[in-house]
């Protein structure tokens, strides 16, 4: 052993002398917040404490307050929403959980509580070291430090990485067949917003590979949500105090509830005081891939798990408890706030690109993007088509417009060395989208990471479109070179994929992928729309985008999303489905725009033009120079006002407290008359709470009062089949 090593070794058993030094605070109660966050920033930023007598490590920033009991052992005793004082844990449990060649090992965790309803703090005095296979040694706490390097030249609302501390845990065991092994525990706190994060890495210090079952990075004894004495819990409401999200999401349902697949709500055994007579009240979280990770981790090898972000919510109002995720995006994943100006071309030849590319710089627009059944092939790499490319390129950018292409990876099919392998028929087959598909992990799917990356860096492509992304699927093959077998298929096909958009995002290139990757560098899903409906009628399709929009809105910020608009043929219909000739249906043309563009949402605007003629040409202008006028509001979240049904006015507002325009009102009348109406428009979310001033498009301010549920009334004219729009300030 060298002299490094030994010290190293030296400094983990004497934990306590080599820790640094962190200030002080007291581990008791905590006054509640007085500030509301979602409206002013909150001026305490985010620090790492130890508690007077040394033995509570405690994560605080003015929001939340997470406190870890490091002696005899690490455990969480205490997970408090300083907003409206909710203590969430009631139970300790494990900091963590390994599975390794099919033993299951807890890291940290305290024996002695006796009662798992809930905890008092005295108690915790009394608890003792677990039969744990890791033991907590030591800590390190840094600056926060970005999770990717992101880069951009586009235009964004938040350039700024989030700030905070990272606190990294580690523990290690003494049973003979896990020495060599350290687990380490990471935590981030974040300024601003009561927001955690945590995962766990695995380093293999033996000389032996070792079989990565599993990696729980999170274990929770939650307070219920609700006390059922029968019932399955599959129907019992979740904790509402806490919202959970990760980077392992994916099945293209364009919501993250139903494309996260590592977040387990499961019963409590050793919770026997519960009201559920079954022992089955859905309050241990747990946060693991459902399928095991299968990982054979070689000597010197560290494995990362999934990263969770926990964030505290403080109210069961679903506007505030979807603007609380949407700052979280906002703040974590600052990538989903760039919002480009983009068409979706479809071409035949590199003439039309041109001309394309032409429009775009004579209309505002700032991108194109050459959409699926175009001529631009990501794929082939030979050097005639890499200079073409490069050449198209550089005369966006001599326009001022960047572009990009699209890329089909699943729902395709291969061949049968390449094709993801059926573990029931030992054959290709069995994949998410419905038979063959390629496997990421496979000679073809390995070139094709491969090859994107080439194209978009010789040719410099700003946007990749990346359709049918790695959908999870499984791979019985033994002989892919990117996975062992069935046992590892997943998470390897996963982590590639991933790779891929961290990639891309490190290197300035945006991504549109109709997938939950955001947490890994994506930018942009698809708003949540069902392809066929845009061969609906215009008249439809305005109502039924109008929908989409605010159904989206409530979790999501609209530069995450992009919405349809069908300037030719898709998906059948008849000539009312479509807007060429554009000089024809100009009306509908300007009002599909102005829905999207007043959602602060980008459309595909699908088609091989943006204007026909002058009179399109100066349309399209006047629009985006209205949304470029009112960009910042726009990209703003959504408070919703009513929902579009046909009968009557419907509606959304933006809001941004910190803002000269304080909101954003778009209302639309879909009657074939004119109607007048008072409406309500909920102002807390401005700032606003004692008067407002409001203008009517460019029109004359006024200044309104707010009453005290902070409503404004509004009395407004919104003509036939047409919309308005009002500014607050």
């Amino acid at each position: 052993m060298n002299f490094k090593t030994l010290a190293l070794s030296l400094c983990i058993v004497a934990n306590a002398a080599c820790a640094q030094k962190l200030p002080v605070r007291d581990a008791g109660p905590d006054q509640q917040t007085s500030v509301d966050w979602l409206i002013h920033p909150v001026k305490e930023q985010a620090d790492i404490y130890q508690s007077e007598d040394g033995k509570d490590i405690i994560l605080y920033n003015g929001l939340l307050k997470r406190v870890i009991r490091i002696t005899p052992d690490a455990a969480c005793t205490s997970f408090k929403n300083l907003s409206n004082g909710q203590e969430l844990i009631r139970a300790v449990k494990p900091e963590a959980r390994l599975v390794l060649n099919g033993r299951s090992y807890p890291v940290g965790g305290l024996n002695g509580q006796k009662e798992h309803g809930y905890l008092l703090p005295e108690w915790v005095e009394g608890f003792t070291a677990s039969d744990s296979a890791f033991h907590y040694k030591g800590y390190e706490v840094n600056d926060l430090q970005p999770y990717l390097r992101w880069q951009t030249t586009m235009w964004t609302g938040n350039k700024r990485q989030p700030a905070g501390k990272t606190i990294t845990m580690r523990y290690q065991s003494s049973l003979p067949d896990l020495q060599g092994l350290e687990v380490q525990v990471h935590y981030a706190i974040y300024d601003g917003i009561p927001l955690i994060s945590k995962w766990v890495t695995l380093k293999n210090g033996t000389e032996r590979a070792v079989r990565v079952d599993q990696i729980v990075n999170e274990v929770l004894g939650v307070v219920e949500e609700e006390s059922a004495v029968e019932g399955k819990p599959e129907k019992m409401a979740v904790p509402n105090g806490i919202y959970i999200e990760n980077n392992f999401a994916f099945n293209n349902a364009m919501r993250y509830p139903l494309s996260d697949q590592a977040t387990h709500w499961k019963a409590d055994p050793a919770y026997t005081s519960q009201v559920h007579y079954p022992y089955r009240t859905p309050c241990l979280l747990e946060v693991h891939p459902a399928r095991e990770m299968g990982i054979s981790l070689k000597s010197g090898e560290t494995l990362e798990s999934v990263r969770t972000y926990e964030l505290l919510q403080d109210s069961y109002d679903r506007e505030r408890k979807g603007l609380a995720i949407r700052k979280m995006y906002r703040t974590i994943a600052p990538w989903t706030t760039s919002n480009p100006i983009f068409m979706h071309l479809v071409s035949k030849n590199d003439g039309e690109v041109r001309t394309a590319i032409d429009q775009c710089a004579a209309t505002g627009y700032e991108a194109l993007i050459l959409s699926f059944g175009s001529h631009c092939n990501m794929e082939d790499t030979a050097a005639a088509n890499l200079q073409k490319w490069k050449l198209m390129a550089d005369y966006a950018h001599s326009k001022n417009v960047k572009i990009g292409s699209y890329s089909l990876f699943s729902s395709r099919r291969i061949s049968d060395e390449d094709d993801v392998i059926d573990p029931r028929t030992g054959k290709p087959g069995g994949a998410f989208f419905g038979g063959h598909a390629p496997c990421m992990g496979s000679k073809w799917g390995l070139a094709y990471l491969e090859k994107l990356k080439k194209f978009i860096s010789r040719t410099g492509f700003d946007i990749f479109e990346n359709d049918g992304p790695y959908p999870g699927d499984v791979c019985g093959s033994t002989t892919h070179p990117g996975h062992e077998g069935l046992h590892d298929s997943q998470w390897r096909q996963m982590e590639l994929q991933k790779s891929l958009y961290r990639w891309c995002n490190e290197h300035g290139v945006y991504v549109n992928a109709p997938d939950w990757y955001f947490l890994d560098g994506t930018n942009k899903i698809a708003l949540g729309y069902r392809e066929v409906n845009f061969s609906l009628s215009r008249d439809q399709q305005k109502i039924l985008n109008r929908q989409n929009i605010y159904d989206a809105m409530w979790a999501e910020i609209p530069s995450m999303v992009w919405g349809f608009v069908p300037l030719t043929k898709y998906h059948g219909g008849e000539d009312d489905a479509i807007l060429e000739p554009l000089s024809e249906h100009l009306d509908a043309y300007e009002q599909l725009m102005v829905q999207y563009y007043g959602a602060g949402i980008q459309a595909c605007y699908r088609g091989p033009r943006l204007y026909d003629t002058d009179k399109t040409r100066e349309t399209v202008v006047k629009v985006i120079g209205w949304y470029k006028k009112y960009r910042d509001i726009l990209n703003s979240d959504v408070v919703h006002l009513r929902r579009a049904d046909g009968r009557d006015w419907d509606g959304i507002m933006h809001v941004n407290p910190a803002l000269k325009e304080k909101g954003f009102v778009m209302l639309y009348n879909p009657l074939n008359e004119p109607i007048v109406r008072k409406i309500e428009l909920p102002v807390y979310y401005t700032g606003q709470h004692q008067t407002i001033r409001v203008r009517e498009k460019e029109g004359a301010i006024k200044q309104l009062p707010v009453d005290r549920r902070y409503n404004v009334g509004l009395d407004v004219k919104i003509p036939a089949r047409g919309y308005t729009w009002f500014v607050l300030e």
